[in-house]
């Protein structure tokens, strides 16, 4: 049973929707470079460290030396990283359609029964 980094990335990027965030993820960073949006710097820095661990060819436990041990370091590297990552979108996207329905006006309504 043999696993190569790039499948056991691709497996893990899978996770609930990971894929379909990914703009969420620029916009997200994009609005905390500017200062828009509040979020502590550890959030966002540390599941990136993990994604760019998990891809880079520098490892701490060499997959050719321990083939086992070395995928398994990987794994738990991106059962933390992506969680956390996806968990920090979702608050983004909350706090983004908050701020949208703070700027909607409403000028003339009428109750509907």
């Amino acid at each position: 049973m043999k696993y190569s980094k790039l499948h056991l990335a691709k497996e893990a990027i899978r996770h609930k929707g990971f894929i379909k965030k990914i703009p969420d993820i620029f916009r997200m960073v994009k609005f905390w470079r500017k200062g828009m949006y509040p979020m502590r710097s550890i959030d966002v820095i540390l599941p990136m460290l993990g994604l760019l661990y998990v891809i880079s060819p520098i490892d701490l436990i060499p997959d050719f030396i321990f083939p086992v041990v070395g995928v398994m370091d990987d794994l738990a590297i991106l059962s933390l990283a992506i969680p956390k990552l996806i968990r920090e979108v979702d608050k983004f996207l909350i706090w983004e359609a908050e701020r949208r329905l703070g700027e909607t006006t409403i000028i003339d309504a009428e109750i509907v029964k």
